[in-house]
């Protein structure tokens, strides 16, 4: 085969088709660099003025191809082996079992190709796909082991079409769902039976609730089954117009969901007219209502979903347990948009309680992350750490699809614990996950903010404003107005960074965002009106619990108090400040203030309020850019000499103790799901920090600094 340089210099200099490197690139995976194949796809194109078109429908149906695959590979074989490759080309992925289950009328057994060895005169499916290999038919190894392969994607497509053209692929499909089901591989099971049209086999299958819901191409699998499916037959079987919709919603789709719980109903109520409904269709009602809750959360309807949740859980079956989760975790989330955090964390916590089943597990993911996020919102933030890692646990040994909010969450409290390069990588996986798995919804805006403030942090107020700007574009377009709000808010500090005052100030009249007035108001030399937003505000968000919104509001009034000339009263709020702050480790929302903070932090610290927390702060801004204004020169303060010149970081503090714990780099990697680069970086910084050359030392050091 051609690597993609020499498939480049093929096609342009010797077949002089002047292709574009995407046209290349494109042709060479859908060849997968096979010589011959890119040939003959170069004497189709010539004279052909729209080339990305043909290279998109180039398959194995093509004559030039079909012509070639038939006389030159499949002719050449033996009969056995042209059955062989016929009936196993139903499957993506080989391995000698499920060959030999879907040949079951030789019994898993068929006859020698030239040159095998053979056990009287017969060969397993094993011995068959190694002699492909050997004879390079097209046949691929998955796997160093030799257990799994599959066929060239082109020689696939003309099997299939044969096998469609000369048998029944129906039965051998039949099969090869058995094998997987019978090996634990739902997904595959439910694929091969929708494939030969067995409708009570793929119901089962997708009611048993084994398959994966969470994962996209999965979910768009099941879709495109249900809607290959007649009215008749969906009208038959209620429970599968639920289950479309609440496929659809899984993959993003949010029109057209309501027709089908609508469908639903109507089918519902056309079964039981004579009777009223019993258990099963009772609990069919309640599924209705959780999606219809669902629905109310993405348009941001919480009194809505409130009301569908409390329905759900009344009709559905106490058994039901992945639709109770789902119910209950929506009723959480409601909560949560309401403002009543501790309702939602109540709530979080019955979801979480429920007994996991295959079915269930999303959505005790989507509680733990629910619990984590109310931990984080309570600045609890080593304890939001936590349940972020244990969702991200739940999702097992695969890469978790839809991660996307745990990621972000870990993002925001690595930013505040000041691991801005750790911060960044975990927002940099959200967005990619968001932007796979559900770019209908807002989590896409959620990670471009954050973003956008962690650019701005780093002095790229060019770079924020472009993030922004996109975020802002798709929030209008899909509606997301709570979103546009937080959108607001970072736009505020970067007009306040470009010095448009008066931008800054419009803004956040118009969004009615107090925060963001007082910091306005300090810009502009008001601090007494500030402090009259600010002490408004800290009432409001007390009187409701809201503790990130209190400590927020704190910081910045404490600012404010300084700059109208109020020291001592400043201070005094610093240091009740501090003391919220210090357990959850927090250091930006103090570093991001400025020099003001700094010399702030400079009197408590002379003072002596908590010692080794403002002197961690004062640190901390050594060398750093900050959001509200320039970098403050460090203020001079006196440290013990038992103090780090520069203190450990939140994650390397945790990074320290796992040590301790004996764990290897590895284990660590694992145990925080970070890259095995990553945990020996921080180890280097945190040998560095400590002025010692092995984790022994480290360990010793740290107890001796009281770290441990």
């Amino acid at each position: 085969r051609f690597t993609p340089a020499e498939a480049a210099e093929f096609l342009n200099r010797v077949m002089g088709l002047n292709l574009s490197p995407a046209d290349i690139a494109a042709l060479d995976t859908r060849t997968e660099g096979w010589i011959a194949g890119l040939q003959l796809a170069a004497i189709s194109m010539r004279g052909l003025s729209d080339t990305a078109g043909f290279i998109k429908s180039f398959t194995g149906s093509h004559h030039f191809v079909l012509d070639y695959l038939v006389d030159e590979v499949l002719g050449q074989q033996t009969a056995s082996v042209q059955t062989f490759l016929l009936r196993t080309s139903i499957l993506d992925r080989l391995c000698g079992p499920l060959c030999d289950a879907v040949l079951q009328g030789d019994h898993g057994r068929t006859p020698a190709a030239p040159g095998q060895e053979t056990v009287g005169g017969l060969t397993s499916s094993q011995m068959t796909l190694e002699y492909l290999e050997r004879a390079n038919l097209f046949t691929v190894p998955l796997d160093h082991e030799r257990r799994w392969y599959r066929y060239h994607h082109l020689f696939a497509e003309l099997l299939r079409q044969r096998l469609q053209q000369s048998d029944n692929p129906a039965e051998y499909h039949i099969r090869a769902s058995q094998w997987h089901e019978d090996n634990d591989l739902p997904v595959e099971a439910f694929r091969h039976a929708a494939a030969a049209n067995d409708l009570e086999r793929t119901e089962r299958l997708i009611a048993e609730g084994g398959i994966p819901l969470h994962l996209l191409g999965v979910v768009t699998s099941i879709i495109d089954w249900l809607d290959s499916l007649p009215k008749t037959a969906l009208d038959a079987r209620p429970w599968l117009w639920v289950r479309s919709g609440t496929s659809m919603l899984m993959a993003g789709q949010i029109t057209g969901v309501e027709e089908r719980l609508q469908a639903a109903e109507a089918a519902l109520a056309a079964g039981t007219q004579s009777a009223g409904p019993d258990d099963k269709a009772r609990d069919l009602m309640g599924q209705i209502a959780s999606v219809r809750a669902t629905l109310a959360i993405l348009h941001y309807e919480p009194e809505a979903a409130i009301i569908q949740s409390r329905r759900a859980v009344e009709f559905l079956q106490p058994n039901n347990s992945p639709s109770r989760t789902r119910a209950i975790w929506t009723l959480g989330y409601a909560y949560q948009l309401q403002g009543d955090r501790a309702a939602a964390r109540q709530v979080f916590g019955e979801a979480m309680a429920i007994r996991q089943t295959p079915g269930n597990v999303f959505f005790t993911i989507l509680a733990t992350t629910g619990l984590g996020q109310i931990q984080e919102l309570d600045n609890q933030l080593h304890q939001a750490a936590e349940s972020y890692r244990r969702s991200l646990h739940l999702f097992g040994d695969k890469e978790p699809p839809n991660a996307s909010e745990e990621f972000l969450g870990l993002a925001r409290i690595c930013y505040e614990w000041n691991d801005l390069d750790t911060a960044e990588q975990y927002a940099r996986q959200s967005i990619e996950l968001a932007r796979q798995y559900d770019p209908a919804i807002d989590r896409v805006i959620m990670s471009e903010v954050f973003m956008a403030r962690l650019k701005l942090t780093r002095g790229d107020v060019a770079g924020a404003a472009a993030r922004l700007a996109e975020a802002q574009h798709s929030a209008q377009q899909r509606n997301f107005t709570l979103r546009l709000l937080e959108i607001a808010a970072v736009q505020v500090l970067v007009l306040l960074r470009q010095g448009d005052l008066a931008a800054a100030a419009q803004l956040a009249r118009a969004h009615e965002l107090p925060i963001s007035q007082a910091r306005v108001l300090l810009a502009q030399g008001d601090p007494a009106t500030a402090l009259g937003v600010l002490e408004g505000y800290r009432q409001q968000v007390e009187v409701r619990s809201w503790q990130d919104e209190r400590l927020k509001a704190m910081v910045l009034q404490a600012v404010a108090l300084r700059a109208h000339g109020e020291h001592g009263k400043a201070v005094q709020l610093l240091g009740e400040a501090l003391a919220l702050a210090e357990p959850g480790g927090f250091i930006r929302i103090f570093v991001d203030e400025g020099e003001s903070m700094a010399q702030l932090l400079s009197e408590a610290a002379a003072r002596g309020m908590m010692p080794d927390y403002t002197a961690r702060l004062l640190a901390a801004f050594r060398g750093m850019t900050h959001v509200a204004g320039p970098p403050p020169q460090p203020p001079s303060v006196a440290v013990r000499p038992s103090s780090l010149v520069e203190p450990l970081s939140q994650r390397e503090l945790e990074i320290l103790k796992l040590i301790t714990q004996g764990l290897s780099n590895r284990e660590i990697g694992q145990r925080l799901f970070l890259a095995l680069d990553t945990v020996k970086g921080h180890n280097r910084r945190i040998f560095d920090k400590l002025q010692v050359q092995s984790r022994t030392e480290a360990i010793a050091r740290a107890r001796e600094l009281g770290l441990l």
